[in-house]
């Protein structure tokens, strides 16, 4: 059941294009009810961007519901012209949020040990890299997110700690729209409640 979950919630990140990214009510990118299975996912939504040089990195995040357990989806989608560095997941991988009420929020890893998949776009002649993994939500964790927005995640890597500040508004470089990261949570857990 895990595996099949995990590789469903994998194929939705890639079956979904990563500029249908802005969402403003519970809109699902899945909804399935396969063999007496509900999934539904909602929309990839930006929380970081960093554009510098030639390289650019993306953090987003989408919430799913499976049979009532609530997930949160995590991408980190690298782009350069230069080797892209390899970041994995495993067993002991977490999550920390801190909201700007001063809490911090952990989340634990529940995809089996996972590095970045590495693609060549030979159209644009760079370099990809995809790594995703899904994240379980702690008790009393929900009540607070709904709460206070956030200003900070920490992602805690197989082999590395990665900080990605959260500001109220992001306008993307890339995207060209504004997303509103901070009330990320406030907005959208009601998505999968």
């Amino acid at each position: 059941m895990k595996k099949f979950f995990i590789k469903l919630l994998f194929a939705a990140t890639f079956a979904v294009p990563a500029v249908s990214l802005a969402q403003t009510d519970c809109t699902y990118v899945i909804e399935d009810t396969t063999a007496g299975q509900e999934l539904s996912t909602t929309n990839d939504y930006l929380m970081y961007e960093k554009v510098f040089g030639g390289n650019s990195q993306f953090l987003f995040f989408s919430l799913s519901n499976s049979q009532g357990l609530p997930v949160l989806n995590f991408q980190l989608l690298g782009k350069g012209n230069d080797f892209l560095k390899v970041s994995c997941f495993e067993k002991a991988s977490k999550i920390y949020i801190q909201l700007i009420n001063g809490k911090i929020i952990t989340l634990l890893s529940a995809s089996e040990d996972q590095c970045s998949n590495l693609l060549y776009d030979d159209n644009q002649k760079t370099n990809i890299s995809v790594l995703t993994g899904t994240f379980l939500f702690t008790k009393g964790s929900f009540e607070e997110l709904e709460k206070s927005p956030i200003s900070f995640i920490r992602v805690k890597y197989a082999t590395e700690t990665v900080d990605y500040p959260v500001g109220r508004l992001l306008k993307s470089e890339t995207m060209g729209k504004p997303y509103n990261p901070e009330n990320y949570f406030i907005n959208y857990l009601k998505c999968v409640k």
